[in-house]
């Protein structure tokens, strides 16, 4: 099934008192590839100005702004349709000797930082103790202990807005057994990783479940490698694959290589940053 979405994705950083010469680097526009095609992409800001696209190491499409002149906000809104599918069906699992094709292929310059620790991703001694009291083990198929992974933070995180912010540990999910899909994201990717399977962080959205208007929000999941299929995606902040409802908009080691928006400005106050994301599903 081929599904199209229509995504405004409006930003508004406020200052307290009047900034200049900010710069900022934006992660807004949705990937291109064989599962996802994009339609239109367009960027506007107030004040107005150059934008600058690039390519970043991952291959995402990133755009540069600088604004010099004073001024008392900053706004940046996307609006991109997009067309997600037909994906293809995953078996249920790999079979035998998937472990060693994964241990003779994660070397690869593609697979390699996927696999390692990374700014938010890493290996801690609660990490250790979290997989023991939930009893989290591999089983003898990747593909298999993945799925099951997925399903157990699922069912011993609670999903809780707030309680942690953009910056946080995989210790404080850790630690509280709450946090947000960001959170979810960076836990399933650091037992992963232990494991010897390659996983990347997935930034996006997650639109309606049927036809229609609806508010949103950005989200965040994985994508696991496996051998003789390739780049599969896992939510376990919804306990499901990735499917026509997973709109990727950027991938990388983890949320530090992908924000939806970095950058600094000059002035003497601080910013607040309000987001709005409205996603109209088309019929299909």
């Amino acid at each position: 099934m081929i599904v199209t979405y229509t995504i405004e994705h409006h930003m508004r950083f406020a200052y307290a008192k009047p900034a200049r010469d900010s710069v900022m680097t934006l992660y807004v526009c949705p990937i291109r590839d064989r599962a996802q095609l994009l339609r239109e992409f367009s960027v506007r800001t107030e004040p107005d100005g150059a934008l600058f696209e690039f390519n970043d190491s991952f291959g995402n499409t990133g755009h540069f702004l600088d604004r010099p002149r004073k001024h008392e906000h900053l706004d940046a809104t996307t609006r991109s349709v997009v067309e997600v599918g037909p994906l293809p069906s995953t078996p249920a699992r790999l079979g035998d000797g998937a472990w060693e094709a994964l241990q003779g292929i994660v070397a690869s310059v593609e697979l390699w930082p996927m696999v390692h620790p990374s700014h938010f991703i890493d290996w801690t001694p609660a990490l250790d103790e979290f997989q023991t009291a939930h009893d989290i083990t591999a089983t003898d198929d990747p593909l298999v202990s993945t799925r099951n992974l997925c399903t157990t933070l699922y069912r011993v995180l609670e999903y809780a807005p707030g309680e942690t912010r953009v910056d946080s540990p995989i210790e404080r999910i850790l630690e509280t057994g709450r946090g947000v899909c960001q959170d979810y994201a960076h836990l399933m990717a650091a037992i992963l990783r232990g494991w010897g399977i390659p996983c990347r962080y997935v930034s996006g959205y997650l639109g309606p479940p049927t036809a229609g208007v609806a508010k949103c929000e950005s989200h965040a999941w994985v994508e696991c490698w496996f051998p003789g299929i390739g780049w599969i995606g896992f939510d376990p902040t919804n306990d499901t694959e990735g499917d026509e409802r997973h709109i990727r908009v950027a991938v990388g080691r983890d949320y530090a290589d992908v924000p939806p928006t970095r950058g600094t400005f000059r002035g003497a106050g601080g910013s607040m940053l309000e987001t709005e994301v409205i996603i109209e599903r088309g019929p299909g």
